[in-house]
């Protein structure tokens, strides 16, 4: 994503989105109706506002609470197809909630704030924050120079929280998360991760997770929870009934858990059941089948069974539940749109997150009732929760944010160091043969090769960590291998390690939605194994799926950074050289080679104990 930078691009886009609020209605859409908040500006209490809305609303307008559609914090004129349909959908059909992608801050707050001034009553604002509030508001890298733009602060990934074993940083990640997206207008966030990944081949969750220890995964979930409210955000627990002992991406097509009622009840069902216990306000759904739980083979999402049978009256959810994503493949594949809204609705779910067509969504979540799968009481039921949320928040008395507030707390410096402290204290090292980490106690004119291995699409790959790297090792050479490419020219690389003291390959290959096998490439495995053979002793950085370790097992060091976001790379890179204690430990086991719990402990390299001759 490229966005724009400096002050007089601020002013434009505030003044941009500012002139989108007077925007009149696109023509053809639905009639407007009075205004409930005005109807209900006298209210003084959440039932009396709750109530008095309820009353007012239509059937299609509870259901149009229940549909959240997404959006991008991107800049976009006022009379530009994409915000004419944004706005039309806020104010025609009166969409309850909102789903906040990709953007710079600012240009997110900006939008938000405009989108609230023309929405009758206020939005609830929701994102994917599980790596902090900057894992989505970021301004991206500006082209071709890779200019990194800044943003919002971007935590390590759960897993890294899962490493250092201290729920005290889990819930000060969550409170920082949380201010900097309230200061954006975000209110609920779609996290903690509370699956368990105890599946190494797992293309989706994987580093997203705590761990592979259920018990582990709820302290952190928990803590990391209670952080997120005390910065004034609602938590989201996901993916119920849990998405980590799967091989499937959901994404794509639909996963099964094959495991029994009772392997779910002491594994999967953990942390969620600490999370609901301890009051989590909301839950989002698996888009996957669990034959134990409902064997008609239809994903968590569309069951009653899992949504109102398990979560609601045996665990007594009596939060918020919003549905995974219902553009996915998980759902959309067995049903089609139309028929997954009602199910989903039918199922228990207060919340449609995404569909890909909004007022076809609400047309048919409507249908159901006039069908009669469902009553307008169950409607008003998903709607009442979702209102006495933004009550409870504080929106129907201010729903907008001050754009110089956010300023001055977004990307703060506290946060930036609590990011630093979480990235050094996860690094973890499986490995180390040779007694090989850290480099540091070589000399500054040491030949390191550091090669790193990634998509090209991932234009920070490689970048903060070599940097770092070369503060130490001054003639430090970096090459680039590209993971899309289907024969990188490995040969070049063997030839340029034959020349260096250390060979340092760094792997960004992570889980992701559009990832369906996190196997690195045959090529790229021979390539290691290749080093190894021929002596070059590779030390290999994981900063993207930490079992990488199961492929190039021969590597004499291995070493865990759990994830490429800077921060991240900063960490490696000044473990590596012994700039920083080594001290992370393994939330999950890497079958065969590493238990839970393994980590090779290493201090800091001081300037007596360095420059060694290599």
């Amino acid at each position: 994503m490229i966005a724009r930078r400096g002050r007089a691009a601020w002013a434009v886009i505030a003044f941009a989105c500012a002139a989108c609020a007077t925007a009149k209605p696109a023509p053809g859409t639905l009639a407007p109706r009075q205004s409930v908040a005005l109807a209900c500006s006298s209210q003084h209490t959440s039932d009396g506002w709750v109530n008095c809305a309820l009353a007012h609303m239509t059937l299609r307008d509870k259901v149009a609470q229940m549909v959240w559609p997404q959006l991008y914090g991107d800049y976009v004129s006022g009379d530009a197809p994409a915000w004419r349909r944004l706005s039309s959908l806020v104010r025609e059909q009166h969409v309850g909630g909102l789903i906040m992608s990709i953007g710079s801050p600012l240009e997110i707050a900006a939008k938000l704030n405009a989108l609230q001034s023309m929405s009758d009553l206020p939005l609830l604002v929701s994102a994917d924050l599980e790596a902090g509030t900057g894992f989505r508001a970021r301004g991206g890298y500006f082209l071709p120079n890779a200019i990194d733009l800044g943003g919002a602060v971007w935590f390590p990934p759960e897993m890294a929280l899962g490493a250092t074993g201290d729920t005290t940083l889990a819930r000060e990640q969550g409170r920082a998360t949380a201010t900097e997206g309230r200061a954006i207008g975000i209110t609920i966030d779609f996290s903690p991760v509370l699956d368990v990944n105890n599946n190494p081949a797992n293309p989706v969750i994987n580093t997203r997770s705590f761990g592979e220890v259920p018990e582990s995964v709820a302290a952190m979930g928990v803590a990391y929870m209670h952080g997120i409210e005390a910065g004034g955000m609602i938590p989201t627990g996901k993916h119920f009934p849990g998405h980590g002992d799967t091989g499937v991406n959901s994404h794509l097509a639909l996963p099964v858990v094959n495991a029994s009622r009772a392997r779910l009840d002491t594994v999967e069902l953990v942390p969620f059941r600490a999370a609901i216990n301890a009051g989590v306000g909301a839950i989002m759904t698996f888009h996957g089948a669990m034959p134990s739980l409902d064997s008609s083979g239809v994903p968590g999402t569309l069951s009653p069974l899992v949504l109102t049978g398990l979560l609601r009256d045996q665990l007594h959810f009596k939060g918020l539940i919003v549905t995974d994503a219902m553009d996915m493949r998980g759902v959309l594949d067995l049903f089609g749109a139309p028929e997954a809204m009602q199910r989903a609705v039918a199922a228990g779910a207060d919340v449609l997150l995404m569909p890909a067509d909004v007022p076809h969504a609400i047309d048919a979540v409507v249908q159901g009732v006039e069908s009669g799968r469902y009553t307008a009481a169950r409607i008003a039921e998903s709607a009442r929760r979702i209102l006495a949320l933004k009550w409870r928040l504080g929106l129907e008395r201010a729903r907008l944010v001050n754009l110089d507030s956010a300023r001055a707390i977004v990307g703060d410096s506290a946060h930036q160091a609590l990011a630093a402290q979480i990235a050094e204290r996860s690094i973890t090292l499986v490995k180390d043969s040779l007694g090989q980490v850290p480099l540091g106690r070589l000399s500054r004119g040491a030949r390191v090769l550091s090669v790193t291995y990634a998509h090209r699409s991932d234009l920070g790959a490689g970048v903060t960590f070599d940097a770092e790297l070369r503060r130490t090792f001054p003639s430090l050479r970096s090459e680039y291998v590209n993971a899309d490419e289907a024969s990188p020219d490995y040969w070049h690389l063997l030839s340029v390690a034959d020349s260096a003291d250390v060979v340092v390959v760094s792997s960004y290959l992570a889980a992701g939605s559009t990832v369906s096998d996190l196997s690195a490439p045959q090529g790229f495995v021979q390539f290691v194994n290749e080093l190894v053979q021929r002596g070059a002793h590779p030390v290999v950085v994981a900063l993207g799926n930490p079992y990488l370790l199961q492929q190039v097992s021969e590597v004499p060091a291995y070493l865990i950074a759990w994830s490429g976001a800077p921060v991240s790379q900063r960490a490696a890179a000044r473990a590596l050289i012994g700039a920083a204690p080594i001290s992370g430990r393994l939330p999950i086991s890497i079958p065969p080679l590493a238990s839970v719990g393994a980590g090779l402990a290493r201090g800091i390299v001081t300037a007596t104990t360095s420059a060694t001759t290599p």
